[in-house]
């Protein structure tokens, strides 16, 4: 095996634990900062598969960003109070919720399995991504002409969450006379 499927192995196996404790956790801010380490986790892999621009974007889009906007939010809303409580959920619910992720992953692996995966790469192989100028370039040209209105489209979904948070947050607070 080499160094390089040792640490994807490892990053991999931090992701898949930190999104566990991001689920589980009853702490709304504890399973915000799980789910950073697992953007970093996703962030080393990308490194170690070559696309070091997305690594890079994911710590400063999502890490950064997208992790800040959401503290903001579960600050506002004073949401430190667990919601959640897997402990009180009966015993059949709970089953039915094990099984069908272990139904969804084996479909997941089914798939994988059973299909070419060549065909999914289109037309962006790492030959034509070369000689095209890069990971960089065919990436900020397909986002500023062809993915323009999306890539616009989804700011625009983050500041209506944003004035939506705030404006929930300002309706609790005069509710409560504060």
């Amino acid at each position: 095996m080499t160094t390089q499927a040792i640490f994807f192995y490892l990053f991999a196996a931090m992701a898949i634990a930190f999104s566990l404790v991001t689920v589980f956790k009853k702490n709304p801010a504890t399973s915000a900062f799980s789910l950073v380490m697992v953007f970093f986790s996703f962030a080393a892999i990308y490194g170690i598969l070559g696309a070091h621009l997305i690594s890079a974007l994911q710590i400063i889009v999502y890490a950064g960003a997208i992790m800040v906007l959401f503290i903001f939010v579960i600050m506002l809303l004073n949401a430190d109070a667990p919601s959640f409580d897997m402990g009180r959920s009966h015993w059949a619910l709970r089953l039915a919720s094990v099984l069908g992720c272990v139904a969804l992953f084996g479909s997941f692996v089914w798939v994988f399995k059973n299909t070419a995966l060549s065909p999914l790469m289109g037309q962006f192989t790492p030959e034509h991504v070369k000689e095209l100028g890069g990971n960089t370039k065919v990436i900020s040209t397909l986002l500023f002409t062809e993915y323009l209105y999306p890539f616009e489209l989804t700011s625009a979904l983050i500041l209506a969450g944003i004035v939506g948070s705030i404006a929930i947050a300002k309706r609790q607070t005069k509710a409560g006379g504060k």
